[in-house]
């Protein structure tokens, strides 16, 4: 070989390893410019080395009060009585709890003329459910 031709296989030997460590550069470059933003962990999945977990944690876990289910999800129509709604605070609770918190919490559960069922709180349990009644049937008192 004379040194021309040792000189071009150099020369195409130092575009070849450039072109690899560009390529896995530029390979790198866009796995990281279309990776994932994040990671959906649902309680309980152990997949997701305990983020689900300290997600449930951090979200106060466990039933929540009535007057937090209130708060969050009553509020908005019961404080001004939007299209009927017994006012928190007012006699209008009084009248409503003669029939029973049975009744009440079937026609809260089930919904009831305007009130869609479960009100705005879907995600709220039975118990919870019952406990933001008892909230408002108690701010009559």
């Amino acid at each position: 070989m004379n040194k021309f031709t040792s000189a071009l296989c150099a020369l195409g030997l130092g575009m070849a390893l450039a072109s690899s460590v560009n390529a896995a550069t530029g390979d790198d470059a866009i796995a990281e410019r279309i990776k994932p933003l994040g990671q959906v962990c649902m309680e309980g999945d152990d997949s997701c080395g305990g983020a689900g977990a300290a997600a449930a944690a951090a979200s106060g876990g466990g039933a929540r009060s009535g007057a937090d289910v209130y708060n969050a999800s009553c509020a908005a129509c019961h404080s001004i009585g939007v299209a009927g709604a017994p006012k928190f605070g007012s006699s209008d609770w009084t009248d409503r709890a003669a029939k029973g918190m049975d009744t009440l919490l079937a026609n809260a559960i089930s919904g009831i003329n305007a009130m869609p069922p479960r009100g705005t709180c879907a995600s709220c349990s039975d118990d919870e459910i019952n406990s933001a009644i008892e909230h408002m049937v108690d701010s009559a008192k």
